[in-house]
C-alpha cells in the first residue's frame, strides 16, 4: 500500500516535471524563433549575414532570419551631417587661419559602406580634414575669405570622388568659419582701416575737384554773360546815339532847307524891312549898349533906296538866283531820310541779331555741361531775355 502510494506520487511528480519541461522547451523555442524577427525602418536598409556569409538585403518592414546564426546590420540611408573639427591651416601667403566645415553625406550603396570601410563616418571626416587643409594651403588668405563657394565646390568634388568607393555620396560641403589668428586679424583690421581712409581721401579730393570745376565754370559763365550783356548794352546805346544823331541832324538840315526855301522870294527890300523890324525889337530891350554886326550906314542907304531916294534899281534875288541850281535838290544834299517804319525795321534787325547771339551762348552752356565732372551750369540768363 505504501509502495503503491509512493509510486503514484513519483509518477505524478514526473508528469508535472515533464509538463514544466515541455513548457520551458516551448518557451525557449518561441524565444529563439522570435529572436529571428527583424523590423527594418523605412529610412533603413538591412544587410543579412548568415554564418559569416552575406545573404542579401532586407527591405523595410517585417523580416525573419535564422536566429542565433544570423547577423543583421542596419544602415541609415538618410542624409547625415558631419562636423569637421576646427583646425589651424597655413595659407599660401603663410597666414595661420582656423577653419572648420560641415559635410552632408548619404549612403547610396549599403554593401560598400559596410564591407569596404571600417567606419564610413570617421573615414569621411578624416578625409575631409586632410582635403580641407590641402585646398586652403593652395590659396591665399584673401581668396579664402572671398571665394568660399569655390572652396566648397572643390571640396565636394574631391570628397565625392574619394568616397564613391565606400558607397557614400557627398552632397555638399560648407565652410562654416574662417578665423585668422590674432596677429593676422589685427593686420587685416589695420589694412581695412587704411583702405577706408584712402577711399575717404579719394572721395574728398574728388568732391573738391568737382566743386572747383563747378566754381570755375560758374565764374566763366558769369563772366561770359556779363561781357555779353555789356556788349549788347553798348551796341544798343551806340545804336540809339547814332539814330538820335541822325534824326537830330536831319531835323536841323530840314529846318535850314525850309528856311532857305522860304527865303528864296525875298528881295533886298524885304530884307531891309526885316532888318528895320529887328532894330525896333532891339530898341525895346533893357540893354544900354547895342552892337551891330554890320555897318549901320549900309542899312540906312538900303532903306533910302527902298524909299526911292536912289535911282539904282535893286535886283530881285529870286529872279536871278535859283537855290536848287546852286545847292541842289534836298535829297541830294540831305541824303535819304529814313521814315519811322524803316527805323523800326532796323531796330528789329538789331534785336534778332542779339537773340541769335543769346542762342549761341546757350549752345556754349550746353556744351560745357557735357564736359566730364561738370554736372550743372546755370543758363538762366539765356532764357526769356527780351530787348
Amino acid at each position: 500500500m505504501m509502495l503503491s502510494l509512493l509510486l503514484l506520487q513519483i509518477d505524478t511528480g514526473l508528469q508535472v516535471l515533464f509538463v514544466l519541461l515541455s513548457l520551458f522547451v516551448i518557451a525557449v523555442i518561441v524565444l529563439i524563433l522570435a529572436s529571428g524577427v527583424r523590423i527594418i525602418q523605412p529610412y533603413q536598409q538591412g544587410l543579412w549575414i548568415l554564418l559569416g556569409q552575406y545573404r542579401g538585403r532586407l527591405n523595410p518592414g517585417f523580416n525573419w532570419v535564422f536566429p542565433i546564426v544570423s547577423n543583421v546590420i542596419k544602415l541609415d540611408l538618410r542624409t547625415q551631417v558631419l562636423e569637421i573639427p576646427k583646425q589651424e591651416v597655413i595659407t599660401k601667403d603663410n597666414s595661420p587661419t582656423n577653419v572648420d566645415a560641415i559635410v552632408y553625406i548619404k549612403v547610396v550603396d549599403p554593401e560598400k559602406a559596410y564591407f569596404e570601410v571600417t567606419n564610413y563616418r570617421m573615414a569621411t571626416i578624416a578625409l575631409a580634414q586632410t582635403t580641407l587643409r590641402s585646398v586652403i594651403g593652395d590659396m591665399e588668405l584673401d581668396e579664402v575669405l572671398y571665394n568660399r563657394d569655390l572652396i566648397n565646390s572643390r571640396l565636394r568634388d574631391i570628397l565625392d570622388k574619394a568616397t564613391d568607393a565606400w558607397g557614400v555620396r557627398v552632397e555638399a560641403v560648407e565652410i562654416r568659419e574662417v578665423d585668422p589668428v590674432g596677429p593676422v586679424k589685427a593686420a587685416m583690421e589695420e589694412q581695412t582701416s587704411a583702405e577706408r581712409r584712402r577711399r575717404a581721401a579719394i572721395l574728398l579730393a574728388d568732391g573738391s575737384k568737382r566743386s572747383a570745376i563747378l566754381e570755375a565754370e560758374g565764374a566763366k559763365q558769369s563772366t561770359i554773360l556779363k561781357a555779353e550783356g555789356t556788349r549788347q548794352s553798348k551796341i544798343l546805346e551806340a545804336e540809339g546815339t547814332r539814330v538820335s544823331s541822325i534824326l537830330q541832324a536831319q531835323g536841323e538840315a530840314q529846318a535850314l532847307r525850309l528856311l532857305s526855301l522860304g527865303a528864296v522870294p525875298l528881295d533886298k527890300k524885304a530884307l531891309t524891312v526885316l532888318s528895320l523890324d529887328t532894330l525896333a525889337k532891339m530898341a525895346n530891350g533893357q540893354a544900354t549898349k547895342i552892337i551891330f554886326p554890320f555897318e549901320i550906314s549900309k542899312l540906312i542907304e538900303q532903306s533910302a533906296k527902298y524909299l526911292g531916294a536912289a535911282e539904282e534899281n535893286v535886283a530881285e534875288v529870286g529872279k536871278s538866283t535859283d537855290i536848287e541850281h546852286i545847292v541842289g535838290k534836298p535829297e541830294d544834299v540831305l541824303g535819304k531820310i529814313p521814315n519811322p517804319d524803316e527805323l523800326r525795321a532796323e531796330v528789329e534787325t538789331i534785336e534778332s541779331q542779339l537773340k541769335k547771339d543769346l542762342e549761341d551762348t546757350s549752345k556754349v552752356t550746353k556744351e560745357i555741361k557735357k564736359l566730364p565732372g561738370v554736372d550743372k551750369v546755370s543758363d538762366a540768363p539765356a532764357k526769356g531775355d527780351k530787348i
